[in-house]
């Protein structure tokens, strides 16, 4: 057990690190702090700490996979069903807009149906592993 919970610090720990990284990129991107740029840096900061907050949510349920370890409805998870998705949407938005590359927007454009097509599948693997109390919780919340 101690060896599981190792295992999920580190790899949240190398998430954080991640992520923290990738908003250093903004921060030090060469160019100027215009319109763009504030406000993918407003979009990508709050949508990053959220896709965290989402992931530390999931906690052990996590994987890349769809599986249905648990159902996990508390949190973010009590409002949306695919915070993680949506978040990284919202960040890939966001980083697009602040390195003032609109190019990378054409990412999201494939994202959010890969996005979708794993959503459903996790769907369907979670309402076979729970039933009724997945489809209670499908009613209560967004994507």
């Amino acid at each position: 057990m101690a060896t599981e919970n190792g295992g999920f610090a580190a790899l949240l720990a190398i998430q954080l690190l991640a992520a923290v990284g990738l908003f250093g990129v903004i921060i030090f991107w060469p160019g100027e702090w215009n319109a763009m740029r504030w406000t993918g840096a407003i979009i990508a900061a709050p949508a990053l700490i959220m896709l965290l907050v989402a992931r530390y949510q999931l906690g052990k349920s996590f994987s890349v996979t769809a599986q249905a370890r648990q159902l996990v409805t508390r949190g973010v998870y009590s409002k949306v069903r695919n915070p993680i998705y949506v978040f990284s949407g919202l960040m890939v938005i966001g980083f697009a807009l602040a390195l003032q590359r609109p190019v990378l927007l054409a990412i999201v454009l494939i994202l959010i149906p890969v996005q979708i097509i794993r959503a459903r599948k996790e769907a369907r693997v979670l309402e076979d592993a729970f039933g009724e109390q997945y489809r209670e919780y499908r009613k209560k919340t967004w994507f």
